[in-house]
């Protein structure tokens, strides 16, 4: 039986700013990315998010950002190796204080917005991810997108990695996703979106934009759920993904 995680970028919420539908999201999904504090979350949203994945079994993984709250962690930055290391490093150390304070496992790292997009094409960046990773310790799952710079910095750094495909973003035929500004950068039909997650899992490809077959095998498929139509995705790729013979369990059940 074909096996995926399905995962959401959540907590992301600030003081009296609400950001998604995190409580509703987690009813349907097996992994959540909780953000750490440097492009959305504080101390407190950190802690309510955790504590509700925890009540409702979801696995938990830190989301980690460059320090870009105004732009809500998409903006490049001009950060150092070596200050990626730290920042990552901090992110995930104080998700897992939380973690252990509600008595669940911290389980994976997944780096957010233009962090996740960088280390996707920039070796020295992803392998100061990839070292953060390895020295918090815990044998941590690094999740990221599927034949980049990251999955080659984890083989090296020794850390268990997850590929991760998008249920709602568009592809490039390089398989590199469709920049946020053009056309074709979102899949906003919640059936279409399930449709291609089951033929990523199944047939191992997904259709770029431009029509053609890209190769893509993903371990864990991502919804966001920073908008108003993620309940409603979540639903129905839960549904229809099961309905199809694919069995959701968390990254931990899938990577050994």
């Amino acid at each position: 039986m074909n096996v995926v995680d399905l995962n959401s970028d959540l907590g992301e919420s600030f003081g009296p700013w609400v950001m998604g539908r995190d409580e509703d999201v987690l009813t349907f999904v097996s992994s959540a990315n909780v953000a750490c504090g440097f492009h959305g979350g504080d101390p407190a949203v950190m802690r309510r998010t955790v504590r509700m994945a925890a009540e409702r079994g979801v696995a938990v993984g830190a989301h980690p950002s460059y320090p870009d709250k105004v732009g809500f962690g998409r903006r490049e930055m001009n950060c150092t190796p070596d200050e990626i290391y730290a920042d990552v490093l901090y992110q995930i150390g104080a998700l897992r204080a939380f973690c252990g304070a509600c008595g669940v496992p911290l389980q994976h790292v997944k780096p957010h917005g233009a962090m996740y997009n960088t280390a996707g094409r920039d070796e020295a960046k992803a392998a100061a991810i990839a070292q953060a990773v390895r020295d918090a310790g815990g044998g941590l799952i690094l999740l990221g997108l599927a034949g980049s710079a990251l999955e080659r910095a984890a083989q090296t750094a020794g850390v268990r990695f997850a590929a991760e495909a998008f249920a709602d973003r568009g592809y490039m035929d390089d398989g590199s996703l469709v920049p946020r500004s053009r056309p074709g950068a979102f899949v906003t039909d919640p059936d279409a979106a399930a449709e291609r997650v089951i033929r990523m899992v199944k047939e191992g490809v997904v259709q770029s934009v431009n029509g053609r077959s890209v190769p893509l095998a993903p371990q864990s498929i991502c919804l966001h759920g920073d908008n108003s139509a993620a309940v409603e995705l979540a639903r129905t790729l839960r549904k229809k993904i099961e309905a199809s013979g694919i069995r959701i369990a968390p990254l931990a059940e899938l990577i050994r």
